[in-house]
Parts: structure tokens; C-alpha cells; sequence
């Protein structure tokens, strides 16, 4: 799990939904260049947001776009006029983010900020094409398995427990949530199963693909489809930890923190 790409900018590689129709109607070509950009709130409220994206764009290609000309110009005055040298040093490429760490390839989407109202924090695929922010946490070239895992009762119950907050909102990270958290030993059937009950998540969401992430996420308004199918995925991934039934979240978490601790002497 990695971080999102960071702009650095001063808001001028980003563009709102207004902005970047009205830079397309005037300069049509600079379509190819613009990216969907996606934090927590635009991931999980379905919020259009975008980028300016020059990864691997020749300067010839932008050279005669005024508009966009002047917003890198901007870009270069912000981060060269900075106290910190670093970001002085990222007046050298005005173009770019400042911070680029984009998988080149499908990736499994965490938000970093989620409201604590939901049983399941919202997870899911993006592809490369939609830039991740600094808000939004990724995973390259995941397998259906660990979306199903991540999306289990068992891992949001640990992320409840030891995650930060932001005021109530749950605040996901990679250093204390996901590293920390105690994988099952699974054999191949059991993946397999995993697989399966992950897959008819997102099916059940398919059913609703006019419906944001928080609608299909809220406490009162989701699907009775999606309802059943995460809790068919959480019987899975339960009998990945043990055989037997937990009789709540109470006893996940105990046998979460033993295998912590089992993990750890190990080490």
C-alpha cells in the first residue's frame, strides 16, 4: 500500500468539473492531458474532480496552450518562491506533481478518511487512468482476494480499534492499520471462496452503478443485495481465522490482537 500523488501546485494542476469543460471547449486538444482526480470525498461521494496530467507529454504538445501555459507558469512561481528547498527544487519541472507515485496499472483504492457511521469502510478498483491524491491510499495490481479481505468485517473491525481519527471520521494508514494487520494463512480454496464472495460485492454495487459509494455505504439506505453479499463475504473471510462462528466483533478482535502477537514473536 502506497500513497497518493501529491500536486504541490497551488491548486493550478487541478481543475473542478466547470473548469475543465470550458479549457476543452477552448482548446480541444487538451482532453488527452486531463486525468480524474481522486481523495476520499471524491471516491466516496462519486464528486468529479480533475488534473492536468503531463507524465510523458513532449513540451511540443503544450507549448501553444495558453491557458495551460499560464498555469504552469503559476506552478513554477509558487514552488520557486517556497522557504523550503525542496520545493524550490520542484520549480525545475512545473508540470508535473510534485510527488508522482500513480500505479501504471489497476489498483485497489483505500480511502484515508471515512465516516464512522458506515459498518464497512467503502474500498474498490480504479484504473490507472484516475490519479490517486495524497487522500486516497492504493495498492498495485491487486488480487480480488485482498479487496475481499480488506472489505471484511474482520479488517474493519481492526481499523476501527487502532485507526487515528479525524474528529469522528475514521482515518485509515498504512503504517498502523494496514501494515499491522494480521493476514489469515489461507489455502487455495479458501482463496478461491474469497474470491468469489468479493466478486459478488461488487456485483451487488453493479446493481446500483447510478448510486455514489456513501449511498450504497449509509446505514440506512444500503442495498438489501449488497447488505447480503458482504455478509456472506464476512462468513468467508471469518472461517479463513477459525472454523467456528465468532459471536461478535468482540471476539475478531481478540483473535486479531493474538495473532498480532504471535506475528510479532516471530519476528
Amino acid at each position: 500500500m502506497i500513497f497518493g500523488s501529491m500536486p504541490n501546485d497551488g491548486g493550478n494542476l487541478l481543475l473542478s468539473d466547470d473548469q475543465r469543460a470550458e479549457l476543452i471547449r477552448k482548446y480541444p486538444e487538451v482532453s488527452s492531458f486531463i486525468k480524474p482526480f481522486q481523495g476520499s470525498e471524491e471516491f466516496i461521494n462519486n464528486i468529479p474532480r480533475w488534473c492536468l496530467w503531463f507524465v510523458g507529454i513532449s513540451p511540443n504538445e503544450i507549448k501553444n496552450i495558453p491557458d495551460v501555459i499560464d498555469r504552469v507558469n503559476k506552478v513554477y512561481n509558487i514552488r520557486k518562491s517556497s522557504s523550503r528547498l525542496a520545493t524550490q527544487r520542484l520549480a525545475e519541472k512545473p508540470t508535473l506533481f510534485g510527488e508522482i507515485r500513480q500505479p501504471t496499472d489497476v489498483y485497489l483504492a483505500v480511502p484515508k478518511t471515512s465516516s464512522e457511521n458506515r459498518d464497512y469502510v467503502p474500498m474498490g478498483m480504479l484504473p490507472p487512468t484516475t490519479v490517486a491524491s495524497t487522500e486516497l491510499f492504493s495498492i498495485a495490481g491487486p488480487d480480488i482476494y485482498d479487496l475481499g479481505i480488506l472489505c471484511s468485517r474482520v479488517h474493519n473491525t481492526w481499523l476501527k480499534t487502532v485507526c487515528g481519527r479525524l474528529k469522528s471520521d475514521f482515518r485509515y494508514s498504512i503504517g498502523i492499520v494496514y501494515n499491522n494487520f494480521p493476514w489469515p494463512d489461507v489455502n487455495s480454496t479458501q482463496k478461491a471462496k474469497v474470491e468469489k464472495a468479493a466478486q459478488a460485492v461488487l456485483d451487488a454495487r453493479e446493481l446500483y452503478s447510478d448510486s455514489s459509494l456513501a449511498d450504497l455505504y449509509g446505514p440506512l439506505l444500503m442495498p438489501v443485495e449488497l447488505r447480503k453479499a458482504h455478509n456472506a463475504l464476512d462468513k468467508v473471510v471469518d472461517r479463513c481465522y477459525r472454523k467456528e462462528p465468532f459471536k461478535d466483533d468482540a471476539q475478531r478482535l481478540k483473535l486479531l490482537f493474538e495473532r498480532y502477537a504471535e506475528l510479532i514473536a516471530e519476528a
